[in-house]
């Protein structure tokens, strides 16, 4: 595949001319760790109809998200640093942030923002959000799969058609069988988005050091 969307997502989006896409109030990214693995891309409308599509660079996506000036940009990947540490190769500094510290408490797993990849992704987060801040845009960090255990819905690893079944379960429409995990991902970053724009959304963590944001169901 190219590093645009999909030529058969891209005739179905230029079809539409009111369609999800060009009225979306949030746009979710499941964002890879690097810009030579795609990322998955949700947009959703008021209807909770999801489009989803992949992308690769920070340059694509970017553009992407002025072109459908979403009301919120929801990105799973942490956008910021534990606070006290002063880069991510400070071997000093703190591991977790207050957000990371509130998911254990709850029993949610993650990784330390820290620990190897995460570091790249990481740093490609905060860089694609100081990006799309610079061009006007809402952003918010949030966790899928801390998402998907307080709704109450399967993880991608439980098999891809449960994790489809739960998010239509939602009310979530639009979402194609062929979906990858990564837009899968996207599409539950972008109902979060859309919980957070209907006020049903929780901000974990200090807001000094920053925020991840989960349906507050807990």
């Amino acid at each position: 595949m190219s590093a645009n969307p999909s030529a058969t997502t891209d005739l179905r989006l230029r079809g539409r001319a009111m369609s999800a896409p060009e009225r979306s109030l949030s746009y979710g990214i499941d964002l890879a760790g690097n810009e030579k693995r795609k990322s998955g891309i949700c947009l959703f409308d008021e209807r909770k109809q999801a489009v989803t599509y992949l992308l690769t660079s920070d340059s694509e996506i970017v553009e992407d998200v002025k072109r459908r000036r979403p009301a919120l940009v929801a990105i799973d990947a942490p956008l910021s640093l534990p606070a006290g540490r002063r880069t991510l190769e400070d071997r000093t500094g703190p591991h977790l942030r207050a957000c990371d510290r509130e998911l254990l408490r709850m029993k949610i797993r993650l990784f330390p923002v820290t620990l190897g990849p995460m570091r790249s992704l990481t740093k490609r987060g905060i860089s694609l959000k100081n990006l799309l801040e610079d061009e006007g845009f809402r952003v918010i960090e949030v966790y899928p799969g801390a998402a998907q255990d307080l709704l109450g819905i399967p993880r991608k690893r439980a098999g891809r058609g449960r994790l489809i079944e739960g998010l239509r379960s939602l009310g979530i429409g639009g979402i194609r069988s062929g979906a990858t995990d990564d837009e899968l991902d996207a599409v539950t970053a972008a109902y979060v988005g859309l919980l957070f724009l209907s006020g049903e959304a929780i901000g974990l963590g200090d807001p000094a050091e920053g925020l991840m944001y989960v349906p507050a169901t807990c």
